[in-house]
C-alpha cells in the first residue's frame, strides 16, 4: 500500500469513527429514554399484577380467604396439557380453587417473571412466563394468560388459561427458589 493510500484509510478511519460517535451520541438517548420509560411508575400496571402476585402468595401460603379475594367466583380456568401433537384442555371453575387449597397437603410456588399487561377501560390481561414448584422440586413451566376485571373493591381475575410444559423449560431468570 503507498503511503497515499495509508493516509488515506488513516482519514477515513477517523471519519467513520467520528460519525460513529456522533450516531451513538444521537441513538444513547432514544435508548436510555426508553428504558427509563419502561421502568416509570404505571400503578394501574402495577395493580394488576399484584393481584395476580396476591393470588400467587395466597397458593403459596395455602390461604383459601386471600385467593377468593383475587378471584371473580364465575371464572374459570383452562390448562393446557401438551399431548403428542396436540394439548389436553382441562377446564374448571376459579372458584372451586380457594376450597382446593385446604385439603392440598403441598407446598406450592409459582414465580412470573416479565409479564406484559394490555389494559383497556374495565379489562385487563396479564401474559407473562412462571415456573411452578412442589415441595420445593421443579414441577413445570408455561404460559400464564390471566384476564381480569376492574370491580369497584379493584382488579379481579375473572379466567386464568396457562401450559403445562414438563419439558424444555429455560432457567428461569429468577434463579434457583429459596429454601425454607
Amino acid at each position: 500500500m503507498t503511503q497515499h493510500a495509508t493516509g488515506v484509510a488513516r482519514r477515513w478511519a477517523r471519519a467513520l469513527g467520528r460519525a460513529c460517535g456522533v450516531a451513538a451520541g444521537m441513538i444513547a438517548p432514544i435508548v436510555l429514554g426508553a428504558q427509563t420509560a419502561a421502568r416509570a411508575p404505571n400503578p394501574q400496571r402495577d395493580s394488576i399484577i399484584a393481584m395476580v402476585q396476591q393470588f400467587f402468595d395466597a397458593m403459596a401460603a395455602s390461604d383459601s380467604a386471600l385467593a377468593a379475594a383475587t378471584i371473580h367466583p364465575d371464572g374459570m380456568v383452562f390448562a393446557f396439557q401438551p399431548r403428542r401433537d396436540s394439548a389436553m384442555l382441562v377446564r374448571s371453575k376459579l372458584s372451586d380453587f380457594p376450597a382446593s387449597m385446604v385439603s392440598n397437603r403441598s407446598k406450592l410456588l409459582e414465580r412470573m417473571w416479565e409479564p406484559t399487561v394490555h389494559v383497556h377501560g374495565p379489562i385487563a390481561v396479564v401474559w407473562t412466563a412462571y415456573d411452578f414448584h412442589v415441595d420445593g422440586k421443579f414441577s413445570h413451566c408455561g404460559v400464564d394468560a390471566f384476564t381480569l376485571a376492574r370491580a369497584p373493591s379493584g382488579w379481579r381475575i375473572v379466567n386464568i388459561a396457562y401450559t403445562v410444559e414438563r419439558t424444555g423449560c429455560a432457567p428461569s431468570p429468577l434463579g434457583p427458589i429459596k429454601s425454607p
